[in-house]
């Protein structure tokens, strides 16, 4: 019921409006006694007590039950080389055994400058054809070699969100989109608008507004992943936002200064996961903002090796791989998986 006062709920929660015509029916009920029976005076405040907790139980809906939510994240995968399809066949396998609901294709889906129509070939060879066992969707976001190599190309990028209507598991209807499954909120991001702000201003600047739009208002029963192609923080070559390849904030743009001030001023503490690609490696990093994870999943094809000393929960490397998950209710668990199908690290959080 929607109208005035009446029994609204939350998910997960239980009544939070009574209906204040029903609760004074019950109170009168519970008040009118014929007076003859004067020794069930002093029971009334009782009985009056009685009966309101009894109605409030009767409003109390039970609890959200949320279905787990099981999915891999790992990006830089564009190669259509042989570690792609040895990291693809453990996908499968643990996906055989645990569950998977979908794949976040973390960017640079397609190396080294991104594709030039609908019908190229490289469509073929870096994306279907390596994951043509895997059948569930891949919720996929644009890399800078998305772009194409230095300058950005919209076409490149138009391009990949286009073949979503021709693609039976590519994903992606946006340049930057929200989908959700259960009591998560996935923000899928274009990082590369932020990585060429100059370029793509007005794309940097909208996805502000409508970060600010999903994220106003907070909700403890809901889990909200952010994801896109450039980190946060990272221990491999790229480094961290801001100071990206060795550069200084001074340097606009590829030094990633516009992607640390959109996460300092519109993610850091809103979010309660991000994810990303960009240095070719596997971790989860010790530090975070504000109460936000970071975890990097970018050797879903090739590798670079470590040049920071951040802290890490977990960090490898040297063998390609990808991250699992499964989200059930308010716990949260990954799984990082090599492509030679061993588990290297179990962990994870209670929100």
């Amino acid at each position: 019921m929607q109208g005035d006062g009446a029994i609204r709920s939350v998910p997960g929660g239980s009544c939070v409006l009574l209906d204040t015509r029903c609760a004074v029916t019950h109170l009168n009920l519970a008040r009118h006694r014929p007076t003859n029976h004067r020794r069930l005076d002093r029971f009334s405040p009782l009985l009056a007590a009685l009966t309101v907790t009894l109605l409030l139980a009767a409003c109390q809906e039970p609890p959200v039950s949320w279905e787990p939510v099981r999915f891999i994240a790992l990006g830089d995968t564009g190669e259509g080389n042989d570690d792609q399809y040895a990291v693809a066949g453990v996908m499968k396998d643990v996906c055989a055994a645990n569950g998977c609901d979908f794949a976040l294709l973390l960017g640079d889906n397609i190396y080294d400058t991104g594709v030039t129509s609908l019908d190229d070939i490289q469509w073929q060879d870096k994306f279907e054809l390596p994951y043509a066992e895997l059948d569930f969707p891949f919720y996929a976001v644009l890399g800078n070699h998305d772009y194409g190599l230095l300058l950005p190309d919209e076409d490149k990028a138009d391009f990949q969100v286009a073949y979503t209507a021709q693609s039976e598991k590519w994903t992606m209807p946006a340049r930057h989109y929200l989908h959700t499954h259960q009591n998560i909120d996935f923000l899928a991001l274009d990082t590369s608008a932020m990585y060429f702000a100059s370029s793509l201003i007005e794309l940097y600047e909208a996805q502000k507004g409508w970060l600010d739009e999903h994220l106003s208002a907070a909700d403890p029963t809901r889990w909200r992943i952010a994801y896109g192609h450039h980190p946060y923080l990272s221990n491999g070559p790229h480094g961290n936002a801001g100071w990206y390849d060795g550069l200084t904030p001074e340097v606009p743009n590829i030094s990633g200064i516009a992607l640390k001030e959109l996460f300092d001023e519109h993610l850091c503490g809103r979010v309660d996961l991000y994810l990303c690609g960009h240095d070719h490696h596997r971790e989860w990093l010790e530090e975070t903002c504000q109460g936000t994870q970071f975890m990097v999943s970018g050797a879903g094809a090739k590798l670079r090796d470590f040049v920071n000393d951040q802290d890490v929960h977990w960090g490898d490397d040297t063998t390609e791989g990808f991250a699992w998950f499964e989200v059930e209710g308010n716990s949260l668990t990954v799984q990082w998986w090599d492509m030679f199908g061993e588990m290297n690290y179990e962990g994870g959080w209670m929100k």
